[in-house]
């Protein structure tokens, strides 16, 4: 028979609050992603405000910079909401207790004054900008739009004239019709109608003949190959091109792509029943094509990189200093809307006063955490900067092996922080403007007993190859061999990691460039 009884026992959890989550997420954001949650936290709470109304200056603190930024120099903000849709926020995680000190947590009772970290942010801009943007995106012409254009000026009859447009409409961005002209009739008319669908198949064959003889030449191609079969077709009519040389790179064409791209002169020399010069010289009119019609067409997405912390260098008393600062222009100056505050505290024993007692103090929580975020990141960044110090004199031949646990054991915070902050933030330094992760990266072994980081041995493969001769480039083992001169061990297969890493074709391939 079981004995009932009472034990007494001791256990810890931590629980995550909902200030420490929005701290947590608030500090894996992006630029962009804060500036849209700024936005977003602005509509849905009525006490929280942006300082636009102060004068300029007053809460700059003693390390901002002595000048105005150039928007040469730092994207504004303002560009940051402009640019396309933060993506989601993230969902709250856990934490250990190592995760987070006495540091991390912030006190809610403070006052409603606004804050400055270094130097005051800057405000939405003008909606002029908007209206700019707004102008040159409905300005942009599409690829379906100029091919429409252009059939306008085509005698068709009806049935043609709409067959073209429905193949015009069925085009990737790329300009390839993807779909067979069986699949498109049969999407069109349905499939159990055969005789209508092979009469639709034969107008959509005239139609696509129509459509592969609009510009841009290849438009229309079903693959690769077609695509470059066009335009050889087309140079042939508009240059003075040996009849030898379009003849071999009409063949070249049909052949498999693969010799193509490995450049297997030999294979595709017999295949055009042509010497090798004539099918170099092939090759090298291929090359000239262009593989995507429909490229000049394309909307490209502007991914605006816009820096959260701005590295200067200056002399002082003859020795070279690295001055770090937040770049002013991401920090948005937030502050309790004054009027709001003031008539909650006046009528606190009406209705609806702890719901509104609420929003004051999220609001007042947000431009703590806020506040903290930058905080953090300026407080990595100095540390990054201090342990890269050479990185940022002489460049990447000088960076030194690092990792995040350096850093995390330097600041008294965890890896994982140092991670978040890290993550999506960028420094604009002398040498360019680098993600901090760019900063950390694994080591080699040295003949010295220390150690290179894997970013300089990059930078002298770089220096390697653009020092070899053309007509007898180095290969991945040669390369192996004089890092191995310069007393750093790396192994062929690290060597072509490398290389790839730096999009650098192989020894082969660069002696046929």
């Amino acid at each position: 028979m079981a004995k009932v009884g009472l034990s007494l026992g001791v256990s810890q959890h931590l629980a995550l609050t909902p200030q420490l989550q929005q701290s947590i997420r608030l500090l894996q954001l992006s630029t962009l992603e804060l500036a849209q949650e700024v936005q977003d936290m602005l509509v849905d709470n009525p006490f929280l405000e942006l300082a636009s109304d102060e004068p300029a200056g007053e809460a700059q603190s003693p390390a901002a910079p002595e000048r105005k930024l150039e928007r040469s120099e730092i994207a504004p903000i303002s560009e940051a909401f402009d640019a396309s849709p933060a993506s989601e926020r993230a969902e709250n995680s856990t934490k250990s207790d190592s995760d987070w000190d006495g540091d991390d947590v912030v006190d809610a009772a403070s006052g409603d004054s606004p804050w400055s970290a270094e130097a005051p942010g800057a405000g939405p801009a003008p909606d002029t900008d908007d209206d700019a943007v707004g102008n040159r995106e409905s300005a942009h012409e599409t690829l379906a739009d100029h091919l429409h254009r252009q059939a306008l000026a085509l005698r068709l009859t009806r049935e043609e004239r709409a067959a073209l447009s429905f193949l015009i409409d069925s085009l990737n961005d790329d300009g390839y019709l993807e779909d067979s002209l069986q699949s498109l009739a049969e999407g069109l008319v349905g499939s159990g109608d055969l005789e209508r669908v092979q009469e639709v198949v034969e107008q959509f064959g005239i139609a696509l003949k129509l459509l592969q003889s609009l510009e841009p030449t290849g438009v229309g191609a079903r693959d690769l190959a077609e695509c470059l079969q066009l335009q050889v077709r087309a140079l042939g009519l508009s240059e003075a091109q040996p009849p030898a040389v379009l003849c071999a790179a009409q063949v070249i064409c049909r052949q498999p792509l693969e010799w193509l791209a490995r450049r297997d002169v030999r294979r595709l020399a017999q295949a055009c029943n042509a010497n090798e010069e004539e099918t170099r010289a092939a090759m090298a009119l291929i090359a000239r094509l262009e593989p995507r019609p429909g490229r000049r067409f394309a909307e490209v997405e502007r991914n605006i990189i816009i820096p959260d912390v701005i590295v200067r260098r200056r002399l002082q008393g003859g020795e070279l200093r690295l001055d770090v600062q937040l770049n002013p222009e991401v920090m948005p100056r937030l502050r309790v809307h004054d009027v709001y505050a003031q008539a909650l505290r006046q009528h606190r024993k009406e209705d609806g006063h702890p719901q509104l007692q609420a929003r004051l103090t999220e609001a007042r929580w947000f431009i703590k955490n806020i506040e903290q975020r930058f905080d953090t990141i300026l407080r990595t960044a100095r540390a990054i900067v201090e342990q890269q110090k050479a990185f940022f004199i002489h460049g990447d031949l000088a960076m030194r092996p690092l990792v995040l646990r350096e850093i995390a054991d330097e600041l008294g915070m965890h890896e994982s922080t140092i991670s978040r902050v890290t993550n999506g933030k960028f420094m604009a330094t002398p040498q360019g403007t680098y993600e901090l992760k760019y900063f950390f990266g694994s080591g080699l072994g040295t003949d010295a007993g220390g150690s290179a980081s894997s970013t300089a041995v990059r930078a002298l493969l770089r220096q390697f190859i653009a020092a070899e001769d053309p007509a007898k480039p180095l290969s991945d083992s040669q390369l192996a061999e004089m890092l191995k001169e310069q007393g750093i061990a790396c192994a062929r297969r690290t060597v072509a990691k490398y290389r790839e890493q730096l999009k650098i074709a192989p020894a082969s391939l660069r002696k046929q460039l």
